[in-house]
């Protein structure tokens, strides 16, 4: 089993480490020369009037008006908290895939299964712990799934940010509530391709036939395709 985890709005969430007065409260981080918004919290995600990526001058007043506070980019900053998640991650298991600054995947699969919902508890526990920065755990047998369920554990908020794939009824539950869009390795044009079929969602394309997506998707569609039939095919890339 494999659980991926993910900080939330990483960048903004560092920052609100060393100002713990702005916890819950709309905070932003600027690209670098404070050009644009390069990331975000939840509370300023909620004001819809401040899109990702758009000119800060664009939006200064509305910043302003909902007393968003703002920092500029500290790459130094989040570069060393980022390790410290690591490690706290692997304090969990030997084999951790650093996929991202904010994301990992960690090889679970020595523990239970039936632990590993409170395994996926106490991973998030001790990250925030010895952090301060909140995560989502998603655990399944398969990389793509992991990164589904992921989804599912922070955006839902009756998962309390985890979300373990531990049954075949969980899986098709986890994929039928999945546009294509939101799938792992479906980029655009694919996404058209699966959806002119009359699919549209991660269990439609799930459920296609296996010719079909080896002809119009080559082998790593094919990947994909396995992966969320449960079927592990993405090793774990550890670097040296």
């Amino acid at each position: 089993m494999i659980a991926l985890v993910d900080c939330n709005s990483f960048y903004a969430s560092c920052e609100q480490v060393f100002r713990p007065d702005l916890l819950g409260k709309p905070v932003v981080v600027l690209s670098n020369n404070d050009g644009c918004v390069i990331a975000a919290t939840k509370e300023a995600k909620a004001l819809t009037q401040i899109p990702m990526f758009e000119p800060v001058f664009k939006i200064k007043h509305i910043l302003e008006a909902n007393n968003v506070a703002c920092f500029s980019s500290n790459y130094t900053l989040y570069a060393d908290m980022s390790q410290r998640v690591m490690e706290t991650l692997r304090t969990f298991s030997p084999v951790v895939e650093e996929y991202s600054i904010d994301e990992s995947f960690v090889d679970v699969s020595q523990y239970p299964e039936n632990k590993l919902h409170e395994i996926a508890n106490k991973i998030k526990d001790a990250v925030f712990k010895n952090t301060g920065i909140p995560v989502g755990v998603g655990i399944a047998k398969t990389k793509s799934l992991s990164k589904i369920a992921n989804k599912f554990a922070k955006k839902i908020p009756e998962n309390k940010g985890v979300y373990v794939v531990d049954s075949e009824e969980k899986r098709i539950h986890l994929l039928m509530n999945t546009s294509l869009k939101d799938v792992w390795g479906i980029g655009r044009k694919h996404a058209i391709r699966i959806s002119n079929t009359g699919a549209k969602t991660a269990l439609d394309f799930a459920n296609m036939p296996l010719p079909w997506v080896r002809k119009e998707m080559t082998v790593v569609g094919e990947r994909l395709w396995r992966e969320l039939n449960n079927q592990p095919c993405l090793e774990m890339t550890i670097l040296p």
